[in-house]
């Protein structure tokens, strides 16, 4: 379609995207988003809210997601390299429990969606990493929700860093996968 090629991952709804680059001697132009090419991928919008991050080797972020107000993400990588993770949180799903990973880097410029009902997060896999993400619905502190990185229901296979993790306190204190019943996500 267009300027993007659109993969389904082995979980529904869960898309790598790569965009057509144009570049010579002088550098390069692509398009990082274009409404109608997504919404014929089946990646809905609108997209209401922009973030971006900048971390060093080894931060991991996630496992995250909201309760409330939902959110689906569109994460692409202008600095760095990180490993990208999306796990299926819907109570219903024939995939409920289950990860997918995608590297994503400047270099590749590969982007990853990430649909509601899902929890995300990343590891920098470079010296330092700026992530960028779009998101359908607006960021509400008093909805959120994660899965520790290491949960061992979930068993995400994080790939070697070259350090030891580095994650915040409140990712350290969520409840295990296994002790959560996700039926805010009933929906999906």
């Amino acid at each position: 379609m267009g300027n993007f090629t659109f993969t389904q991952t082995e979980i529904p709804g869960v898309v790598v995207i790569e965009p057509r680059v144009f570049g010579d001697a002088r550098g390069y132009f692509m398009e990082t988003y274009k409404e109608t090419d997504f919404a014929a991928a089946g990646i809905p919008g609108p997209f209401v809210q922009d973030n971006q991050s900048r971390s060093s080797r080894g931060v991991l972020r996630g496992l995250h997601f909201q309760k409330q107000h939902t959110q689906g993400k569109l994460v692409r990588v202008t600095l760095g390299e990180v490993y990208d993770v999306a796990v299926d949180c819907r109570p219903h799903s024939p995939t409920f429990g289950k990860w997918v990973g995608v590297t994503l880097s400047a270099e590749n410029k590969k982007m990853f969606y990430i649909p509601e009902g899902f929890a995300h997060g990343f590891l920098v896999l470079s010296d330092v990493a700026e992530f960028c993400y779009k998101c359908t619905d607006l960021y509400d502190p008093t909805s959120e929700g994660g899965i520790p990185f290491d949960d061992p229901t979930v068993a995400v296979q994080w790939p070697d860093c070259g350090c030891e993790y580095q994650t915040s306190e409140k990712d350290r204190r969520h409840e295990p996968f296994a002790a959560q019943t996700f039926d805010f996500f009933e929906k999906w």
